[in-house]
């Protein structure tokens, strides 16, 4: 059975009444960001496989430059994943810790709706949107 898409996965539905950050709600977190994290990784090997077999394959200097080109955009977006893949492996060390979910600046509950938008939010929207605020205007 292959690893599943972390965008297959389907949004959490709590339970009436569930606790935040309950059991099932740290499970999904984890199984969310662990399989985002997986095809990250899987996308990167891909990346290198196709970098290997696809450069020893063109003679033609135009073709050359074209795929070189090719090759620099996709390692861009490859090092942009990395970068992401450190925030995913920062948020399920925070899961370990107990304190997934709740904001680092203010401590307040972060909504499991923006948790599924972006399951690596480490900070409420209100202190997001105030660092947000505060690094737009230097």
């Amino acid at each position: 059975m292959s690893e599943p898409n972390f965008q297959d996965i389907p949004d959490y539905k709590p339970k009436k009444g569930e606790k935040f950050m309950s059991k099932r709600q740290i499970k999904h977190f984890k199984e969310k960001l662990s399989a985002w994290r997986n095809q990250l990784v899987s996308d990167a090997e891909n990346t290198i496989t196709h970098i290997q077999e696809d450069s020893s394959k063109v003679a033609d200097d135009n073709d050359r430059a074209t795929l070189e080109e090719e090759f620099t955009l996709e390692l861009r977006a490859r090092d942009r994943e990395r970068k992401l893949i450190v925030k995913i492996e920062k948020s399920l060390h925070t899961i370990e810790m107990g304190d997934y979910g709740y904001c680092k600046t203010c401590g307040a509950k972060i909504s499991l709706k923006r948790l599924e938008a972006r399951p690596t939010a480490d900070e409420c929207i209100d202190c997001k949107t105030i660092a947000e605020r505060k690094e737009g205007s230097f």
